[in-house]
Parts: C-alpha cells; structure tokens; sequence
C-alpha cells in the first residue's frame, strides 16, 4: 500500500510515517515511480508505535519495543531495556503531574484570596 492509505487506515499523517521511517521503525520499498510501497504488517506496527507516543514515550524509547511492534503489543513480553525505559517516562510523566498540580494549587489559592472585582 502507499502512504497515503497507510496514513489513512491509521490515522498518522504521511509526514509522521516518513519520520518513524527515518527513525528506522517502519521500512518501505520503492515502486517503479518512486512512490513508498508499505506492507501490510505495516498497519499493526504504525498502530503501535503511535499508542507508545501517545503514552508519552518517544520515538527513541519506541526503539527499544521493536520485538513488541508487529503484533498484539500486549502478548509480547518486553525486554528489560524497554521496561526501564517506560519506567523512567512514568517518572517523569508522575514529576510533570506534581509540578502542574502544585502550580494550579497556587493558583487556586491566590484566586481564592483574591479581592473580588466588579465590572461597571
């Protein structure tokens, strides 16, 4: 299939798919015209590769899932590498929580103190 009916069936952007290629996570063929030829496995790997974006891993951490990538991502134990890796993003992802919701705390507080103001 070309880009554009992988970009269609899963919801990435053509320019998103050309990026996991060069990040080396998906390969293509090329046809006679130039165009990128995508397999259909490619689906599934695509489909995976975004539900690890979007829990707020990178394409760099996505690497190491590569043994997870090509089917149900759930069935396939990880390596030790990649659980680390997932590990130190929930690290993260849990510090970026406190810090937003001590900000939104202070926040509150001050508009809770706040005097009120009355519009002519």
């Amino acid at each position: 299939m070309r880009i554009g009916e992988l970009a269609r069936r899963t919801g990435a952007s053509a320019r998103a798919l050309r990026h996991y290629e060069t990040a080396g996570l998906i390969a293509s063929a090329r046809a006679a015209n130039g165009y990128r030829v995508y397999e259909e496995g490619a689906v599934a790997r695509v489909a995976n590769i975004r539900y690890f974006l979007a829990a707020g891993l990178t394409l760099e951490d996505v690497s190491a899932f590569r043994s997870c990538l090509d089917g149900d991502v759930s069935s396939v134990p990880p390596s030790a590498r990649a659980l680390e890796i997932a590990r130190e993003r929930l690290a993260v992802l849990d510090a970026r929580i406190a810090a937003q919701t001590a900000a939104r705390d202070r926040l509150a507080a001050a508009l809770a103190t706040a005097p009120a103001v009355t519009r002519p």
